[in-house]
């Protein structure tokens, strides 16, 4: 219990600080339109839309701690890495935005993932000080 409930707490600080952080160097660099840390409410709760990552990114925390358990340090960096940015961009371009309406273009599936390849790294180096600890 106390792993998973790290690992969510490690996905959602890494939204918070890797994802949202590149966002904003992106929005900065004037790549990407929309700035970071985006407080408009979501539907239909009513929830922050950077909270709502956030927990998003504590739930894909949760699923990737349990891939990467028990792995070395370097495959724990690479999985979390690389299929940080595989999976949540692969179910945002698939799922999330076609139920929004949104259509996809492909600048954001390469802004995706590097977005969420940061947020894989956020997660690895969450993990590691969780092994520290542990």
């Amino acid at each position: 219990m106390k792993r998973i409930l790290s690992c969510f707490i490690f996905g959602f600080l890494s939204v918070l600080i890797f994802h949202q952080g590149l966002l904003s160097l992106f929005h900065s660099l004037k790549l990407f339109p929309f700035p970071a840390y985006n407080f408009s409410p979501t539907e239909p709760l009513g929830v922050p839309a950077v909270l709502s990552s956030a927990f998003f990114g504590g739930l894909w925390g949760i699923f990737l701690g349990w891939i990467v358990r028990n792995k070395t340090r370097i495959l724990t960096f690479t999985l979390c890495i690389g299929l940080g940015s595989v999976l949540p961009t692969t179910v945002a371009m698939l799922v999330v935005f076609p139920l929004k309406g949104v259509a996809v273009k492909p600048f954001m599936v390469v802004i995706g993932l590097a977005l969420n390849a940061s947020w894989g790294l956020g997660m690895a180096l969450g993990l590691q000080v969780f092994k520290k600890k542990a």
